[in-house]
């Protein structure tokens, strides 16, 4: 018997949500600084895609967002040197942490109309469905 792995759409394509967003890597390797990538949800409704991204801690000016080519790049860099001297000891501290994370659009998105909020620790990107995107109103066909 031999296993066999299935992604996680439970069949052998990946669902619509999984292809149009995966991540973009770089040669295999996500590109990170330190070695951890806030978690993204990302949830479809009828008028838009919304991408989650949780970064406690940020400021909404430590973000960088770019849209090229049907790309979505979402990036942070921060750091911080302190110096503290008590008595004869000097304490310094270095950090720095950054992460990109980049997601393909669908062709159905109207990259003009992206929008961005930063609240409560939650990075939350709006994107806008063109307008043959959305859904059709129910109709009634009359019979003749």
């Amino acid at each position: 018997m031999e296993l066999v792995k299935r992604n996680s759409s439970n069949g052998l394509f990946p669902s619509l949500m999984e292809e149009l967003f995966r991540p973009d890597w770089a040669g295999g390797q996500n590109l990170t600084t330190n070695r951890s990538v806030p978690p993204v949800n990302i949830r479809e409704t009828d008028n838009a895609y919304e991408v989650e991204l949780s970064a406690p801690g940020n400021k909404k000016e430590d973000f960088n967002i770019n849209v090229e080519n049907d790309l979505l790049t979402i990036s942070s860099q921060f750091s911080e040197n302190k110096t503290e001297e008590v008595g004869k000891y000097t304490r310094r501290e270095f950090s720095f942490s950054a992460f990109q994370r980049s997601f393909t659009l669908p062709e159905t998105v109207k990259d003009d109309d992206i929008k961005a909020t930063y609240e409560d620790g939650i990075l939350k990107i709006t994107l806008p469905k063109k307008e043959e995107a959305l859904p059709k109103p129910k109709r009634t066909i009359e019979i003749f």
